[in-house]
C-alpha cells in the first residue's frame, strides 16, 4: 500500500468513527469541512432532513476575487469561515455541531472554525 493511500484510509476511519456520534438536527445542524490541496469547502447540513442549508467555499466568486493567492491557505480558510457564518446567521442558524471530517484540528481547519466563531456561530 502506498503511503498516500494509507493516509487516506486513516482519515476515512477517523471520519466514520466521529460520524457515529455526530448528527445534525434542525436545532443544531452539522458544520462539515472538506479540505483539498487547492481549496477548502464548508457546509451546514441538517442530517435529519437530508438538506444542505448553507454552503461556502474558496471557489466561490466573491471569495476567489478577495484571495489573490488562491484557496489553499489559512487566509482562504478564514474567509470561507466568515462567509459561511454570515450566510448562516442570515438564515437564523446560530448553533452548530462541528465535524472536522477526520482532519486534524490545526492549520486551515482551525482557521475556518475560529473565523466562523468570530462571525457569530456557536460550537
Amino acid at each position: 500500500m502506498k503511503p498516500i493511500e494509507k493516509k487516506i484510509l486513516q482519515r476515512q476511519r477517523r471520519k466514520r468513527r466521529v460520524r457515529r456520534n455526530i448528527t445534525g438536527t434542525s436545532e443544531r445542524p452539522r458544520l462539515t469541512v472538506f479540505r483539498s490541496h487547492k481549496n477548502i469547502y464548508a457546509q451546514i447540513i441538517d442530517d435529519q432532513a437530508g438538506h444542505t442549508l448553507v454552503a461556502a467555499s474558496s471557489t466561490d466568486q466573491a471569495a476567489s476575487e478577495a484571495l489573490p493567492k488562491g484557496g489553499g491557505n489559512k487566509a482562504a480558510a478564514a474567509a470561507v469561515g466568515q462567509s459561511l457564518a454570515s450566510k448562516a446567521v442570515e438564515r437564523g442558524i446560530k448553533k452548530v455541531v462541528f465535524d472536522r471530517n477526520g482532519y486534524p484540528y490545526h492549520g486551515r481547519i482551525r482557521e475556518l472554525a475560529d473565523a466562523a466563531r468570530k462571525a457569530g456561530l456557536e460550537f
